[in-house]
């Protein structure tokens, strides 16, 4: 049945924003294509940062710098960082999901279970060695978490066998910044350090700090809910509202060298995106 333009304006607007909002994003290009009052009405930010934040699951961010209809895209276009950056190093990925930062300060660290704790020493270097390092300055509201597979980046032999396997954050804007797209924007490396003798697991996590004893953080440091056997080689992967943590059983290695990296937004800018990795020596 065709509906002429003047039947479109009887249409009650405020309904047709509800039903939009059970929507994904697929099916709100579809309706927005169908006439030109669609369009305008499924354009309303309002109906993006809806559905965004219903499929992230996390709340609100006090602002933001770009369109919801842009986040949308940013996070769900199936986009991860290595697109932009060492295509020829990347081998697979999975999106692990999102979370939120609430606070400008996280707790990095290579260990999972009841040790995790803020350091007290204020050197990086001596608390990388002991696991885990307090990072500031970083940017509040969501934040996407991938787990990413690398080709060892030592060398440049496609045949080489070595991964690399890094726990890849960053912040929802991250994409949509000419900063980054121009490559201005560089991962620095915060420190590394070799963990020389059999490691039974690769793993990474980041706390919001100010949440690191809520209830649901806890969930993480409850490695058996959620890790598996220790049999099985696959990732594993665990997301809270305020923290993300990956874990993988290695077979027989001699160790495990760590690296953390993080990504400011120009010099003196928040850091926007935060790398763990991990690859056997």
């Amino acid at each position: 049945m065709t509906i002429s333009a003047n039947e479109h304006e009887r249409y009650d607007a405020d309904v047709w924003t509800e039903v939009a909002k059970f929507l994904d994003g697929r099916s709100l290009m579809m309706l927005a294509a169908t006439s030109r009052w669609f369009y305008r009405l499924v354009m309303e930010d309002s109906i993006w940062k809806y559905v965004c934040l219903r499929d992230l699951q996390v709340p609100a961010p006090q602002n933001t710098a770009f369109k919801w209809i842009k986040l949308y895209v940013s996070a769900f276009d199936g986009s991860h960082s290595y697109i932009f950056r060492q295509q020829e190093k990347h081998l697979d990925w999975m999106r692990i999901g999102a979370f939120f930062m609430d606070s400008s300060v996280v707790l990095l660290s290579e260990r999972l279970g009841s040790q995790v704790k803020i350091p007290k020493q204020d050197s990086t270097d001596n608390t990388l060695e002991s696991g885990c390092c307090v990072l500031r300055n970083v940017k509040t509201g969501i934040w996407i978490a991938d787990l990413q597979l690398v080709r060892c980046p030592v060398c440049d032999l496609n045949t080489c066998d070595g991964t690399m396997q890094t726990l890849d954050a960053r912040h929802i804007e991250l994409f949509l910044n000419e900063g980054y797209q121009d490559g201005s924007w560089e991962y620095q490396i915060l420190g590394s350090h070799d963990i020389r003798k059999p490691t039974e697991s690769a793993s990474g996590v980041i706390f919001d700090v100010k949440h690191l004893k809520d209830s649901s953080t806890s969930g993480i440091l409850d490695l058996k809910s959620w890790t598996g056997s220790r049999t099985d080689w696959q990732p594993k992967a665990m997301i809270t509202l305020n923290a993300v943590a990956v874990n993988t059983y290695l077979q027989e290695n001699e160790g495990v060298h760590v690296k953390y990296q993080a990504m400011k937004a120009g010099a003196n800018g928040e850091v926007v995106s935060i790398r763990i990795s991990q690859q056997l020596l």
